[in-house]
């Protein structure tokens, strides 16, 4: 147990330059360094995060501990898009911002996090197949239903306040029709197995000391990496969207997907692959639905995030990549090959950042997913049944 405890204290030492830097006692280093610092400090809350939920998960009821282990999954996430969302009211060059931290985070789920499970499966047991239960039809028909509202964005160029009732609607639906379903006790693993251990009383003073610290540190560092984003694309001629998009999702979405690839290679595959499944639900619903919420709070009455020609195409595309998710996982299995396909169409349109390419890789995710959707409509018309089914007949319900 003493190595998962070391990792404990070093997700937690990671945040000490930062907040030396934060409050003023660290001197002004360059917008790498700082970028480099305030990352770090992210990366080591979201670990303290997601180590505390999975071991509240042991004193929560089902229902709640649901939906506070969706508001913790996302918080390093939407700390960072909460800022860049209250900005944009007095700054609206912001709102860009916003959208490219948000799409990245979604379309990194299912471009990397994703294949990466597969794969791991299939080195780790020679299988090159995943197959996943009839319970996941749930996770699978919410995120049908936010992608097939998400399409709506781009049409009418804003994320409104009418968008905050939809997806949060989802949500909320989503966490209760899941509370229903039977849920086998969480196999902890490295340091949340460590905590576990403890005496109940113990136990949980660790698990609050946890959620407070790692809060304040993901909410002290959000802005001033934010903003070191920024003045690194600035300095160096390198776009600040692109930055925003790709290298601000990578700290707070890792600990997520190591904990799901250490499944994986712990031998529970189906474990790992339905928390990236879950993941991508709660980030296309309630991250993305309470963007106009906060903006409107900061704005001081009703408003709406205006989206450019950009960023109207980066969340197509994002809708787009999400149809073709579901479309390949609507058989609840999920292959090599398959999984190959959503990796390279991922890499191949990230190394091709053009307004042209935006448009061909959205026809492309929609003519493929179009064409699996009608091969495969049995599946997914049992998937859509199963997952609509009352709670008590659903399979696996109680």
């Amino acid at each position: 147990m003493f190595r998962f405890w070391s990792l404990i204290i070093v997700a937690a030492a990671a945040s000490v330059p930062a907040l030396v830097l934060r409050f003023g006692a660290g001197g002004h280093p360059g917008p790498g360094i700082a970028a480099l610092l305030f990352g770090v400090a992210i990366l080591g809350g979201a670990f303290l995060l997601t180590w505390g939920a999975e071991v509240a998960e042991m004193d929560i009821a089902q229902g709640l501990a649901l939906a506070f282990l969706a508001l913790v999954a996302v918080l390093p996430e939407y700390a960072v898009d909460l800022y860049f969302a209250w900005t944009a009211a007095t700054h609206p060059e912001y709102t860009a911002y916003a959208t490219a931290n948000m799409t990245g985070a979604n379309r990194l789920l299912i471009g990397i996090a994703w294949p990466l499970i597969i794969v791991l499966n299939w080195w780790r047991s020679g299988e090159r197949e995943l197959v996943l239960p009839p319970t996941r039809s749930v996770e699978l028909l919410f995120l049908t239903l936010a992608t097939a509202y998400s399409f709506v964005l781009p049409v009418k160029g804003t994320i409104s306040l009418l968008d905050v009732v939809v997806f949060v609607g989802l949500f909320i639906a989503y966490v209760w029709r899941t509370a229903h379903q039977e849920h086998a006790e969480p196999e902890l693993i490295g340091p949340a197995r460590a905590v576990a251990a403890l005496r109940p009383t113990l136990r949980r003073g660790v698990v609050v000391v946890f959620f407070v610290f790692a809060a304040a540190v993901i909410l002290a560092s959000a802005e001033p990496f934010a903003e070191a984003l920024i003045h690194v694309g600035r300095n160096y001629n390198v776009s600040e969207f692109l930055l925003v998009q790709w290298l601000a999702p990578l700290a707070s979405e890792a600990p997520e997907v190591v904990i799901a690839c250490i499944l994986v290679m712990k031998g529970d595959p189906q474990a790992g692959m339905g928390a990236m499944v879950s993941s991508k639900v709660n980030q296309w619903t309630l991250l993305v639905g309470t963007l106009p919420l906060v903006y409107s709070l900061a704005l001081g009455r009703p408003g709406a995030l205006h989206l450019d020609a950009r960023q109207a195409q980066e969340i197509l595309l994002t809708s787009a990549q999400s149809l073709f998710a579901i479309a390949v996982l609507c058989n609840l299995r999920l292959s090599l090959v398959e999984a190959a396909l959503l990796f390279a169409l991922f890499i191949t349109q990230l190394l091709l950042p053009s307004s042209l390419a935006r448009h061909t890789f959205c026809g492309i995710y929609l003519v493929l997913g179009a064409v699996i959707m009608v091969h495969q409509r049995r599946p997914f018309v049992r998937l859509l049944r199963t997952g609509l089914r009352p709670p008590s007949a659903a399979p696996g319900g109680g």
